[in-house]
């Protein structure tokens, strides 16, 4: 089943083609798109073609930064009834809470997970590449910059983040990320997300409305195409924000998810699947997105799989591709992929 995404994540799509020197109507009928689209904020649409679009622009523009651009105006009212939600929540950290138990329902390829370490929190965010495996960093930049909007809508249009990381090289113009971030950006890093203080998110929200946030709710709940993820699809997400930190166990999984493991795996196989299987395509996707999309060291690259050890992940990578990762790399470089 295709993964979707509400069309409002398009939003700016239209002014940063035009900005970029681009006819934003024949780029959206190339990826199979409607030019209406961004007028239909609420419809759902294929995550294949959105990412499609977005590496379109990058290739015609030239702008690599593209996705980051089409997040810098972005508002929570872009968002929707979610948007609405989130706004009237009581401190910052409830309306993180909202974000997350409905992020699927804005889009089914992003994942959300919240980490606590000493005094600072860690939101680490992931993307499923989809079919066919497609560049991630437009999407996955355009995803963590719509999170620092929602934050510095709480936080103040100053606020920063004391880090931000993102798995991919840097672009060879910084421009708009340190326009967006401030210079505190990490890249090659081992996750993509934002590192806060954990008092940032005690932040109290002075102009919660309860009654607001009841009405939101209900609109959220009477919205009966809007469903909540199967168990697939929270096995999925957090295996990929799992599985770089070396915890992802089908017990881990578990406990992450508040379920018992024999309750994982019996869901899985009445979907006709394993935990094992599951794993192990994510872990395709990764290899395919890491090994050939990027430079970053293959002992790193084993460690972002959750590998032990360099051997282990050698082993796997040949018996998945039928050669070892550098000669893929090798053949990338000579055009034969």
């Amino acid at each position: 089943m295709a993964l979707l995404v509400r069309a409002a994540c398009l939003t700016n799509f239209s002014e940063v083609a035009r900005a970029s020197g681009l006819d934003p109507v024949r780029m959206l009928v190339q990826a199979g798109l409607s030019p209406a689209v961004e007028r239909e904020p609420d419809l759902m649409i294929p995550v294949d073609r959105v990412g499609q679009l977005l590496q379109d622009a990058v290739t015609a523009s030239g702008n690599e930064s593209f996705g980051l651009c089409m997040a810098e105006s972005r508002m929570l009212s872009n968002l929707g009834a979610v948007g609405m939600l989130i706004r009237d929540q009581a401190s910052l950290r409830d309306s993180l809470d909202v974000l997350m138990r409905y992020q699927a329902l804005l889009n089914g390829a992003l994942s959300l997970m919240i980490e606590s370490h000493d005094d600072v929190l860690v939101l680490r965010e992931a993307v499923k590449a989809g079919r066919p495996l497609q560049p991630t960093r437009q999407r996955i930049e355009l995803a963590i910059g719509v999170m620092l909007r929602v934050l510095r809508q709480f936080l103040g249009a100053s606020w920063q983040p004391r880090r931000v990381c993102f798995e991919h090289p840097a672009p060879r113009d910084l421009r708009v990320h340190h326009r967006m971030f401030g210079y505190g950006i990490e890249f090659n890093a081992d996750f993509n997300g934002m590192v806060c203080a954990k008092t940032d998110l005690d932040a109290r929200n002075p102009s919660a409305d309860p009654a607001m946030a009841r009405y939101a709710q209900q609109l959220l709940d009477a919205s009966t195409h809007l469903q909540q993820p199967g168990l697939l699809d929270d096995v999925r997400r957090t295996t990929l924000l799992l599985l770089p930190s070396g915890r992802c166990s089908v017990e881990q999984i578990a406990e992450h998810l508040g379920m018992g493991s024999r309750t994982v795996q019996r869901g899985l196989a009445e979907q006709g699947l394993s935990f094992s299987s599951m794993l192990n395509d994510i872990r395709v996707e990764l290899a395919t997105r890491h090994v050939m999309e990027s430079d970053r060291p293959l002992t790193d690259v084993a460690l972002l799989l959750g590998f032990a050890a360099p051997s282990a992940f050698s082993r796997w990578y040949h018996k998945q591709f039928g050669c070892s990762a550098k000669e893929s790399r090798s053949a990338r470089a000579t055009g034969l992929h």
